[in-house]
């Protein structure tokens, strides 16, 4: 390999916060053509890092060099001009623009004192169909599909003449059939002669995409190795520092009394069309029900009128037996739900908040926590020191800002608040987006927990793979009804995502 094989090159790089080292003395490589993932559990150091190459933060040490020479990367801008791009996990769009105006947002292209909208819309097309991304210059982003969107971010690094793409877990939000398209679209950007920094937790999609795999555990580089000489296994353990069970391990349900009914629930959703349409199941005391779906199908809307923050325009949701249709978000977690949100930045934790004060957003009304009607810092703190040490919430301390903690970490703190309490029905949405296959045991560990200590478990999830290895029972929602009831003993994932498209065969419809 000679040097003009290197596109990237890190030497050393140190970055520190108060009270840890998030990146001790990092070296890596990237080559032209390749795919290199980067691997490691939440909070590694992985984020950090591509941020010091993108320009949003400044290492303390070390040095970056893009095709040879010496670079001072002190912002994003000059991370373009040197041809790095890098696609957000969260995208930075403006939803009521079109396609083509976000794409040239901050380097509008002039014809005359006109922004030359035409010209750029032309630009989008040719690269469109160079990738063959199928994006519609003209279409706003608030109605295009999640999936495409992330075609929207691709292109607009693109646009910019990248020639290095960065992808922070790019299939975090991804439905099956597009991760498999995403992938698609890598390969043909490295054959063109990209080279792509990828950063994941799926090992599956490592293996079936990465050419080399660097991982980092606690801010340093464990081992850079070659992915076809590799294996999940070896790659899991090498990222956590032990053995991980990809199947969680759990004894046969013992099903007992109906804790949560769903009877004919109706949810209003756009357009005057029903998002959820006179759906019905049931819960019971001591099983773990997992509704799989594509997204979109009417699973939000459900969650949210099961939780109080959506309202029901008919039908019935009955708590042992009493109902708790259309009842406040409060008075329903006051009556025994639990509820683990999907997206846990809008509806789970207040990110300036701290650790202690995220820990006490359900519970800081009631006596144990204000006595007085104040809130007594003592008993907020030592709640959550508490909680810290038995969820291993990995934190410099309790009075740290949740915004400067991993996704792993941050997820532990709602969990550890949410079963901490003790409820009848835990509702746990995409509990394990984003997380390292270490935290997913522990998550998984933990609901399987709750349904062994006779809780109703209803686990809401897009990744099959999590709804066969948690749930006892399966329902399967297409366009906001069950279209199939089965086991994980009596399905396979193929069958699954037959009726996850909207075909019953195999599937009861007896829920």
């Amino acid at each position: 390999m000679t040097n003009t094989d290197i596109v990237l090159e890190l030497k050393g790089i140190t970055k520190r916060f108060p009270g840890v080292v998030a990146n001790d003395s990092i070296s890596f490589q990237l080559k032209r053509g390749e795919i290199h993932a980067l691997l490691g559990e939440n909070g590694a150091g992985k984020s950090t890092l591509m941020s010091i190459v993108f320009g949003l933060y400044q290492p303390d040490e070390g040095e970056i060099y893009v095709n040879g020479k010496p670079v001072l990367m002190d912002n994003p801008n000059k991370a373009i001009d040197l041809g790095i791009g890098m696609v957000h996990q969260h995208f930075k769009l403006v939803e009521p623009f079109t396609v083509t105006e976000n794409i040239i947002l901050g380097m509008e292209p002039k014809n005359g004192v006109k922004i030359d909208i035409k010209g750029a819309s032309q630009k989008v097309r040719e690269l469109s169909e160079q990738y063959h991304l199928d994006v519609d210059p003209m279409a706003t982003i608030e109605s295009i599909s999640v999936g495409m969107q992330q075609r929207v971010e691709i292109i607009k690094t693109l646009y910019r003449g990248a020639d290095i793409l960065i992808f922070d877990e790019p299939t975090a939000v991804l439905t099956p059939q597009e991760i498999s398209e995403l992938l698609e679209i890598m390969r043909r950007l490295v054959a063109e002669g990209k080279s792509i920094i990828l950063i994941t937790h799926k090992l599956k999609e490592i293996m079936e995409i990465a050419d080399t795999c660097t991982i980092i555990r606690r801010g340093k580089v464990i081992e850079s190795l070659k992915v076809a000489n590799t294996n999940p296994q070896e790659l899991a353990e090498k990222m956590v520092g032990k053995a991980v069970k990809f199947k969680t391990e759990k004894q046969k349900a013992h099903p007992e009394n109906v804790l949560l009914e769903v009877k004919d629930v109706v949810v209003p959703g756009e357009k005057g069309k029903n998002a959820v349409n006179h759906l019905s199941f049931s819960v019971r005391a001591g099983e773990i029900v997992g509704i799989a779906g594509v997204d979109g199908n009417g699973q939000t809307e459900l969650i949210e009128a099961l939780t109080g923050m959506r309202q029901i325009q008919s039908g019935d949701v009955l708590l042992e037996g009493k109902s708790i249709v259309n009842h406040s978000p409060r008075d329903i977690y006051e009556a025994g739900v639990s509820h683990i949100p999907q997206d846990r930045h809008k509806h789970g934790l207040v990110l300036d908040f701290s650790v202690s004060e995220n820990t006490i957003l359900q519970t800081y009304y009631q006596k144990g926590i204000s006595p007085n009607g104040f809130i007594n810092k003592n008993a907020m703190d030592d709640l959550s020191e508490r909680l810290v040490n038995e969820f291993d919430i990995r934190t410099s301390g309790i009075e740290t800002k949740v915004r400067s903690m991993s996704g792993g970490n941050q997820q532990k703190i709602i969990i550890a608040r949410e079963i901490d309490r003790h409820p009848q029905v835990l509702i746990a949405a995409q509990p394990t987006r984003g997380l390292d296959v270490g935290a997913i045991e522990f998550v998984h560990k933990q609901l399987i927990s709750q349904r062994d200590q006779g809780k109703a478990v209803l686990l809401i999830s897009f990744e099959l793979e999590e709804i066969l290895n948690v749930s006892d029972r399966i329902l399967v929602l297409f366009d906001g009804e069950i279209v199939g009831e089965t086991t994980p003993e009596t399905t396979s994932d193929q069958e699954l995502g037959l009726m996850m498209a909207g075909r019953h065969e195999g599937g009861r419809l007896d829920g």
